[in-house]
């Protein structure tokens, strides 16, 4: 049977099952979900600043697009294809020597990184490329007829009309990550996951695992919610009820100051 290591969080150090006590629990998970935190939030910025320029490149590039270019597209989209089919697990230790050319190490937040990235990458430029192909061509071909450039027309009429489409995969994706994150913690690269394998399965510590298990819960329940309320403020359909809603109150504001008016004039 293989010797788990020690490890000492915050100070605290615990050397076998025995040694986490309930109250040292948050002394333990807190600083791995800060890590999580970490891990998460650099990968999620490296995937909107990729996922959302490729996928409207791979777009536009398709027969109907504003720049179409048959070998190009089927080459782009089949390089993604495979990214999003390989199970994360076996991406992340098929590219371990990759992994370490770019950070020289294959363990750690840095390591981690490398992997997800290029997971949620692919994951998002779908998303992207769902949401444009979404937006109505008549939109398109207005701002062609404005004279709109191909990068106007890309940001102003196809990402801008595909915003909430975009936020609610930007909201799956960053869930994805979240449990792609619990799953690189498994070599080693910290975070909630490493936390729930090492200390609550290995040690078999139900206490370590049911808090592990309630803040993964409650952090994708938070992002969630959170991108839900995002989709509603920024969907058409919303700001129209919401436009009505304030023509009713006007309307009603107006009849009550006429009537004010008329017995005054009265």
């Amino acid at each position: 049977m293989s010797t788990i290591l020690p490890r000492a969080v915050s100070g605290v150090l615990f050397t076998n099952a025995n040694d986490v006590k309930l109250a040292d629990i948050p002394a333990l998970v807190f600083p791995a979900l800060g890590e999580t935190l970490i891990m998460v939030g650099i990968v999620m910025t490296i995937v909107v600043v990729i996922g959302i320029p490729l996928g409207s490149i791979i777009h536009n590039l398709a027969r109907d697009g504003l720049f179409p270019n048959p070998g190009l597209h089927s080459t782009l989209s089949w390089i993604v294809s495979v990214g999003r089919s390989l199970p994360f697990l076996i991406l992340m230790v098929a590219i371990i020597p990759f992994t370490r050319l770019i950070t020289g190490t294959n363990i750690g937040i840095a390591a981690a990184v490398v992997p997800m990235s290029i997971a949620g990458i692919a994951f998002f430029t779908r998303f992207v490329e769902n949401s444009l192909r979404s937006v109505p061509p008549s939109l398109v071909k207005v701002a062609k007829a404005s004279g709109g450039s191909s990068f106007q027309i890309i940001r102003s009429a196809q990402l801008g009309e595909a915003i909430p489409s975009l936020i609610g995969g930007l909201t799956i994706n960053t869930i994805a990550m979240i449990e792609y994150s619990a799953i690189a913690g498994t070599i080693g690269a910290g975070g909630i996951g490493y936390v729930a394998v090492t200390y609550g399965y290995q040690r078999f510590d139900n206490q370590v695992m049911l808090a592990t298990i309630i803040i993964l819960v409650a952090l994708v329940a938070a992002v969630q919610v959170t991108g839900d309320a995002l989709v509603r403020l920024t969907t058409p359909h919303s700001a129209s009820r919401s436009d009505r809603r304030s023509a009713r109150r006007t309307g009603r504001n107006g009849a009550h100051n006429e009537v004010e008016a008329a017995r005054v004039a009265a």
